[in-house]
């Protein structure tokens, strides 16, 4: 295992890279929750199964630059597994537009950590900024999807996805240092 210094770029980069596939796991394991409630044959099921068809691409590049770079994965990686289904399942128990609206408020989310890890990242590492922009294109696609196909209309939207983009900032932040 590399070993870092503090106040080494490298080190946020291992950061960076800890819980982007942290994140792109805890997607995985959501839209698992939501596909084993919804019906198979509704315009939702089919949507959230393209989204998590990328959400698995985007996890195997994940899975494959840790292993490259030899960084430690988060310790949190089971709780992430639970907590993801659970929350993908309920919201898919609550209605097909609250399962949208669970995607619009993790997007929402995600967009805005992966712009901030671009502008943290400059030109310290092309590859990895370019794939962060990539999948950030995708997870902001996926939100407005999202929408398109009425997560807003779910009743108690406000509530429910600041309560879901909470969630996620605390996912974030833990998944950075454990």
């Amino acid at each position: 295992m590399t070993s870092w210094r503090p106040g080494d770029r490298r080190a946020d980069t291992a950061s960076m890279l800890r819980v982007d596939q942290a994140g792109e796991y805890g997607a995985t394991r959501i839209y698992a929750g939501q596909l084993a409630v919804l019906r198979r044959n509704c315009p939702e099921s089919k949507l959230i199964s393209r989204m998590a068809a990328q959400e698995e691409r985007h996890l195997k590049r994940f899975d494959a630059m840790i292993a490259a770079r030899r960084v430690r994965p988060t310790a949190l990686q089971p709780v992430w597994n639970v907590a993801g289904f659970a929350l993908g399942a309920a919201t898919a128990l609550m209605s097909e537009k609250a399962a949208l609206a669970c995607t619009d408020a993790i997007e929402t989310e995600i967009d805005k950590h992966y712009g901030a890890q671009l502008s943290q990242l400059g030109g310290d590492d092309p590859q990895l900024a370019a794939d962060i922009a990539e999948f950030r294109a995708d997870e902001v696609e996926h939100r407005d999807s999202a929408r398109e196909a009425g997560a807003t209309q779910v009743a108690g939207y406000p509530l429910l996805t600041a309560a879901i983009r909470a969630g996620c900032r605390v996912a974030i932040a833990l998944s950075k240092r454990i």
